[in-house]
């Protein structure tokens, strides 16, 4: 039996794979880069592929709940790829930003509750990641739950040194997942992180009592 055959299925696993040095293609906010890729595959020649890579940074997102009023805190916010891919780029969001490098994860998720909603959440539990568009990017979100007061969220937020906009709004968990059922919003962290809460809302506060 090969050692792949002893891998679970179902699992994402390592590629037995070669990879060439990058040529830069292009480069702004990240670098967009260019591969030569040697894919081995058992009893069959190499796949040779040529694939281009925009490499983006970790980031961290965050679902801020406020138990007390069974509210979730939401945001809007304008995305110019969204605007040309369905004409709808004013999107509803959940609070994400990148991580620096010198941050962790979870302190990551907080500034970035601070900058989008101007709330710091008191509780924070680390849920899961997820590879939003590996066809692609190599972008990698993890997603926190966060306990937040939802009375002192800002009308507006964001940082004005980054050209950022944001307008947090809070609404009732069952507004949100009802969204969520008609196809309202398409912004993908987002609709995962609803269908996160749909399927544990009943543990959120176990999710708070084990949170750091």
């Amino acid at each position: 039996m090969s050692e792949r055959d002893e891998t679970d299925q179902l699992a994402d696993r390592a590629a037995d794979v070669t990879v060439s040095v990058p040529e830069t293609i292009g480069k702004g906010f990240m670098a967009y880069e260019r591969y030569e890729v040697s894919l081995r595959r058992e009893g069959e020649p190499p796949l040779l592929q040529q694939r281009d890579v925009l490499r983006a940074s970790r980031v961290a997102a965050v679902i801020p709940i406020d138990l007390a009023r069974d509210a979730v805190v939401l945001i809007r916010q304008f995305r110019l790829p969204a605007h040309f891919a369905t004409g709808r780029g004013d999107m509803v969001e959940i609070v994400a930003g990148r991580i620096d490098p010198h941050e962790t994860d979870a302190e990551a998720a907080r500034r970035e509750c601070i900058e989008e909603i101007g709330v710091a959440p008191d509780q924070l539990a680390e849920l899961y990641c997820v590879l939003p568009t590996p066809g692609i990017t190599d972008e990698q979100i993890v997603f926190f739950v966060g306990h937040v007061d939802s009375s002192a969220v800002l009308q507006r937020a964001g940082l004005a040194e980054e050209d950022e906009d944001t307008e947090p709004f809070v609404v009732s968990i069952d507004e949100a997942l009802a969204a969520l059922s008609r196809g309202a919003f398409s912004n993908a962290l987002l609709v995962t992180a609803m269908q996160w809460l749909a399927l544990n809302r009943a543990q959120l506060r176990e999710c708070f009592s084990r949170a750091a």
